[in-house]
């Protein structure tokens, strides 16, 4: 196997694979990567290329370079982390402020976030990183009691679409995670702060 040449998206999975530093070549390839990965914007995997740099081949140049450009890495993959959550919570705010003005003019939120364009929206926000938000509607009270005059309480059915789960799961796609592979959750126009997620319902109701 050919250690010396990496292609960006690979030089991480060959170091953990195949490569050793028999090479005496390879700590500097590997830095060199991790450098042009930096350069492109792709700080979370320079850090993750330089870290393992590190911890393999502590003892070369390559490595100590490397520990000296973690400390910038770290302020931009700060920086970074820092810029891309408050474009969440930005587009998450103006979703729910035309989820809002929606309501006050229909009776009920959308079956969809599309339903929102282009009124309310010019189009539906997505997260920096390209993924959708999650949004489901529900009744929040399926059957309601109504009093009639002189009469029993009796119950109807109640269709309106009065609730919401809006969920922003992270880069990662998927529940939990941490940074900007953390969960946001808004219910109902507000944030989720009581502890582990509620279960979502179920499409309902079906008309």
């Amino acid at each position: 196997m050919n250690c010396t040449r990496f292609a960006p998206a690979l030089a991480l999975l060959t170091l953990l694979s195949g490569c050793t530093s028999e090479d005496p070549r390879l700590p500097g390839n590997l830095y060199e990567e991790a450098r042009k990965l930096n350069l492109e914007g792709r700080s979370l995997e320079a850090r993750a290329m330089m870290k393992q740099l590190v911890d393999r081949y502590p003892d070369t140049e390559a490595a100590r370079q490397a520990t000296r450009d973690l400390f910038l890495i770290e302020a931009f993959v700060n920086r970074d982390v820092a810029d891309r959550q408050k474009q969440v919570r930005a587009a998450l705010k103006r979703i729910t402020d035309a989820l809002i003005r929606y309501k006050a003019k229909t009776g009920e939120y959308p079956d969809s976030l599309q339903g929102l364009v282009p009124e309310y929206l010019d189009q539906v926000p997505e997260a920096p990183w390209g993924h959708p938000f999650l949004y489901r509607p529900y009744v929040s009270r399926p059957v309601e009691e109504v009093q009639v005059k002189r009469g029993p309480v009796r119950q109807k059915f109640n269709t309106k679409l009065d609730g919401y789960y809006l969920v922003c799961l992270g880069t990662d796609g998927v529940p939990g995670g941490e940074g900007l592979a953390g969960d946001i959750l808004i219910k109902d126009g507000a944030p989720w702060t009581d502890g582990p997620f509620p279960p979502v319902p179920q499409p309902q109701p079906v008309r």
